[in-house]
């Protein structure tokens, strides 16, 4: 029996899952601008870092996962993605890395580190052959 294997179809649909999935958490944030920046302005500040950070939300919650899943310079956004989790697992859910959700049993903090990873993954493969950036889209 041959094997059924795609890397490229994988990689969409890695794509499409990972920034799907972050580009909800933008929407929020462009329907309630005020609210997000402020909590998160806060957040940052009471984890040292500058708060003018949460401006940036915007960029990497909703136009990076825009411009991941059509597959426009690919490495750039994943590499975006990632470091805006890397900020938030710091900043917001580092008190939760050795704690487990009490109504799963799952990690508490498997979303963010399910977004990390998806986003480290894109940033060192790349977005496969179904983006707009690569040369054989069309093939």
């Amino acid at each position: 029996m041959k094997s059924i294997q795609n890397i490229d179809l994988g990689l969409l649909l890695l794509r499409i899952t990972s920034a799907g999935l972050m580009l909800f958490h933008g929407i929020h944030k462009i329907q309630h601008p005020l609210d997000a920046i402020h909590h998160l302005a806060a957040d940052l500040t009471a984890a040292g870092l500058p708060g003018f950070f949460a401006y940036s939300v915007h960029l990497s919650e909703f136009i990076a996962p825009i411009l991941l899943i059509i597959g426009w310079r690919s490495k750039i956004w994943s590499g975006l993605m990632a470091g805006t989790m890397v900020f938030a697992i710091y900043a917001v859910f580092l008190d939760q890395i050795f704690m487990l959700k009490e109504e799963t049993g799952a990690w508490a903090i498997e979303l963010q580190v399910f977004y990390l990873m998806t986003a480290v993954v894109l940033f060192f493969t790349g977005a496969g052959r179904y983006a707009v950036s690569s040369k054989h889209w069309l093939d």
